[in-house]
This record gives C-alpha cells, structure tokens and sequence, in this order.
C-alpha cells in the first residue's frame, strides 16, 4: 500500500513539472509578471487599411450643344419662307495648376447651317480655334505671370458670297491664323479677369488656296501679272507679322443665371503700318434655363486693315477690291447642352 502511495506522488510530481516546462516553453521567463490569472485577455484588430489618394492636378470641362430654330408657315397671309437653323458647338479645356505654374487649353468647335425654302443650303458659322497659355509667378502673392501664348483658328469649309456658290473666298487653311507670343499676364485674384499684354508676338497668315493667295486675299502678297493679266509669279500663300498684343478675358455672373463673357484682342504690327490695330472683340450673354437648356445672346466684331474686301461696285459681274471694313456679327441662340 506505502508502495501504490509512493508510486502515486512521483506520478503527480513528474506531471507538475512537465507542465511548468510546457509553459516556459510558450512564454518568456517573465510571464509569470505579466501575465496574471485575474488579467483579462484583449483581442488586438488587425491593422486597418487606408486607401491611398490620388492627387491630380489637372482640371477639365466638356461641354457639346446644338440651337435650333424653325419656321414654318401655312396659308399666312403676310407670306414669308420656311426655314430651319441649326448651329453645333463644342467647347473643351484642359488645365493644369500646381504651385506657382499653370497651363490653360481650351478648344473651340462651331458650325452652322441654314435652309431656306427655294434656296440652297447655306452654312451661318463656321470656327475651329486652339487656344493655349502656359504661365509661371515667382511667388504665390503676385498676381502677374510670366506667360506664353499660342493661338490657331481657321475653318472647316469653303465660305461663299451667296447668292454666289460656286466660287469659294475662303476656305480650310485659307485664312488660318497663328499667334505665338511671350509676355506678362495679370490674373485678378478675387474676380474672373485675365488680361496679358505681350510685347513680342508673331502673327502668322495662312492662305493656302493658291488662287485665292494669287488674289491677295487677307493680306498675303497676291500674284505678279503682266500687261495681259498673265501671272509671272504666284503670289505668296504666308504673311508673317511682328508686333504688339494685347488681350482681356472677363466673365462674370452679373443676375442669377446670368453671365457675362468678354473677350478683347487687339494687335499691332511694328514693320507695317505700326498704329494701325487688328481688333477682335466678342461679347456674350449666357442665360441658363436649367442644367439642359440655355440662351445665347452673342455678338463678333473684327477689324483687320489687311483684309481687303470685294464687291462688285459697277454691275459687270466681276467682284472689284475695295478697302478694309469693320466686320460685325449678332448671334441669338436656344438649345440643348450637355456638361461632362
């Protein structure tokens, strides 16, 4: 019996210690200070995962419309013809701002159609415009920039004298206008105003139509002829100018849903007749109706004193060329338009 009973303890002492070693296995020698009976044991969360941010610094704006107006008349007695108008527009830009740097884009899509009855159809307007300006400011209270600028427009189709259409005076490419310049530019801190002012800007005239770069169309150098009206040398189809630049951009929101767009340009060439100032002056009037609908009411006007006109001024049929005129012209439009 004394034998069992001593069998029995050494068991019980063996299966202690082997449970104390298991133990210290697991845990460092310190664990009976760390670790006590009464502690309760606290689950630690996984670490949480942040997503991680996208800076960007470019902005964008999209916008596409279409105006349309219509007449129609049945049995009114005051008479008149139908007719239908219709003008698509794009406008799309792309900016980049950080820091002391920007850089503006913006393009600019416009054409235009009417139909009349008894009439052909004739095109109302017609605009394809680059614009670009990269700026920089030494420090982020100025409010001037070192700046650049590049300008290009032109037209998608041939224009025409109607009731005339079959010989075009002016075309794709004929005119098109380049502007490339450096300068200074004052951007208003608290109101939408722009107005850069550039002592050195090239001014370029593109008439790639040889015919009508033969006639001197808008200001390029027409052909040589001789007594007979025979051309000894075509004329040339590039006019470069160097000059003086100024311009002003202005919008503002003057009524609720109401704003104002100013845009002012005036150009000065110092070798030809230094004074004598290009001007191209655009005014409009946005009204917003909702986030589909708006009106335009718009004016364009342009001076250009290289740009001859022609006209026939004594009934034979042939256009003379005269001098240069101020061009003008009055847009009103409702329509659709989409923003994305």
């Amino acid at each position: 019996m004394k034998i069992k009973a001593l069998c029995l303890l050494a068991c019980l002492i063996h299966l202690n210690l082997t449970a104390k070693n298991s133990i210290s296995d697991y845990y460092p020698d310190n664990y009976s200070d760390t670790i006590k009976p009464s502690d309760s044991l606290k689950v630690v969360p996984p670490e949480t995962q942040v997503d991680s941010v996208v800076v960007t610094f470019w902005t964008e704006k999209n916008e596409v419309g279409v105006n349309l107006s219509e007449v129609a008349f049945v049995n009114w007695n005051a008479g008149g013809n139908n007719s239908i108008s219709a003008l698509v527009y794009g406008n799309l830009e792309r900016n980049y701002k950080k820091d002391d740097l920007n850089w503006r884009n913006k393009a600019i899509v416009r054409y235009g159609i009417n139909s009349q009855e008894g009439q052909e159809l004739r095109k109302t307007e017609d605009e394809l415009r680059f614009n670009s300006s990269f700026g920089y400011r030494k420090d982020s209270i100025s409010n001037w920039f070192y700046s650049a600028k590049f300008n290009f427009n032109t037209q998608f189709t041939n224009g025409y004298k109607y009731p005339d259409a079959d010989s075009p005076i002016s075309k794709f490419m004929a005119p098109g206008y380049l502007f490339l310049g450096i300068g200074s530019e004052y951007s208003d801190p608290v109101e939408d105003l722009k107005v850069y002012i550039s002592p050195v800007t090239q001014k370029s005239t593109f008439v790639l139509d040889q015919r009508l770069a033969n006639e001197g169309m808008f200001g390029v150098t027409g052909a040589v002829r001789d007594t007979l009206g025979n051309i000894v040398e075509e004329g040339e189809k590039v006019r470069t100018e160097f000059g003086f630049l100024v311009t002003s951009d202005f919008s503002k929101e003057v009524f609720e849903n109401v704003e104002l767009d100013n845009q002012l340009s005036l150009y000065s060439d110092y070798l030809n007749k230094f004074g004598n100032i290009d001007v191209e002056w655009q005014l409009n009037v946005n009204l917003k109706v909702n986030d589909f609908i708006k009106a335009n009411v718009g004016s364009h006007l342009r001076y250009d004193d290289d740009v001859k006109f022609k006209e026939d001024t004594n009934g034979d049929g042939e256009l003379e060329t005269t001098g240069p005129r101020v061009q003008f012209k009055q847009m009103l439009g409702v329509g659709l338009v989409y923003e994305f």
